[in-house]
């Protein structure tokens, strides 16, 4: 991959891929894990915010949890709150203060919407615990579409740049960065691109299908049963190379349009946890992801395993958020 290229379409990207190797703690006995996280939760059920409404990445990846997790932990509770690119379930995260029974999945699209939306809180009021999956996005178009390619958009945009509607997922989140870089790479304004923002790809791709939105950006995880359909088509996955889950979607890059862009997610607990309820959380989450339940999700979902914990993840999640920052700036997102 041309890192260096990626870097100059999206600055803060580079740091992702800087620290994409697996980070986790030492092996450890899955009974013995379970055991240590249910003595500090002192026999309190877990219970896993999915900040979005239900089906989207944030609640798929949830759900997953919740199923790898059982063997563990036993039961858990799965619980959504929707809005504003999950910011409406931080300010309700926050509020738990000290709890250590309680966790959140965020990721990428947080980061970017808690600038977006100017909200009074970002993952600086959370302990980000483990960085968990990687997931690239989709570009589609309704199934009867005159737009074939990704040239073919390139050359929409390049002709009437605001005429080109995008539905996608919450303003600042991954869809919007990825519809500004995808203007500015075909030389347009970014500011000019006629963005419509969701709450959920559910909405998203209502908007789509009612000829409300030329294309649509989401999620793979998200729209493949869409495109295996036959409902849209996918002109294009923001992946350096082609994803062995869906080998005859070419890249952006192979249209001529020169972007990359990685989604990435994982979890936070409350700021005031002690550190040994930190330790025994972040020991649980990763030796989830040894289990056969987390890898048989992976391979489902088409997500990448992203596993990076402790103070290697607490420090990417300050790095992005200054360069989620940066470049929604740069896009005049910001």
């Amino acid at each position: 991959m041309d890192r260096q290229r990626w870097a100059r379409w999206t600055p803060w990207a580079a740091a992702l891929l800087a620290t994409g190797a697996v980070v986790a703690t030492a092996p450890a006995d899955d009974t013995a894990a379970g055991s240590t996280a249910m003595d500090v939760l002192g026999g309190a059920q877990l219970r896993i915010m999915a900040p979005a409404a239900p089906g989207g990445g944030w609640d798929q990846t949830s759900r997953e949890m919740q199923a790898a997790l059982r063997g563990l932990v036993g039961r858990t509770e799965v619980y959504n709150v929707a809005g504003a690119g999950g910011t409406i379930g931080l300010s309700q995260f926050v509020r738990f203060d000290d709890d250590p029974a309680q966790l959140m999945t965020t990721g990428l699209i947080m980061v970017g919407a808690a600038k977006a939306n100017k909200s009074a809180h970002s993952l600086a009021d959370t302990t980000p615990l483990v960085r968990l999956t990687t997931d690239y996005q989709a570009i589609v178009v309704p199934a009867a579409s005159p737009l074939r390619t990704t040239a073919d958009l390139a050359a929409a945009m390049r002709a009437d740049l605001p005429a080109v509607s995008i539905a996608g997922g919450s303003a600042g989140g991954v869809e919007q960065i990825l519809a500004g870089l995808l203007a500015k790479a075909v030389g347009g304004d970014p500011a000019q691109v006629s963005y419509v923002a969701h709450s959920g790809g559910g909405e998203a791709l209502t908007t789509l299908l009612s000829g409300r939105a030329a294309i649509g950006i989401s999620g793979l995880s998200e729209i493949q049963p869409q495109i295996e359909a036959g409902t849209v088509r996918a002109l294009a996955v923001s992946s350096p190379d082609r994803l062995p889950s869906v080998p005859g979607i070419p890249t952006l890059r192979e249209g001529g349009v020169d972007v990359e862009l990685q989604n990435w997610r994982g979890v936070a607990a409350p700021k005031g946890i002690s550190d040994q309820e930190e330790q025994a959380l972040e020991t649980l989450l990763v030796d989830m992801t040894r289990t056969d339940g987390w890898r048989d999700a992976l391979q489902r979902r088409g997500w990448g395993d992203a596993t990076l914990a402790g103070p290697e993840f607490e420090e990417f999640v300050r790095t992005e958020q200054d360069r989620v920052s940066q470049v929604l700036d740069e896009i005049g997102l910001g």
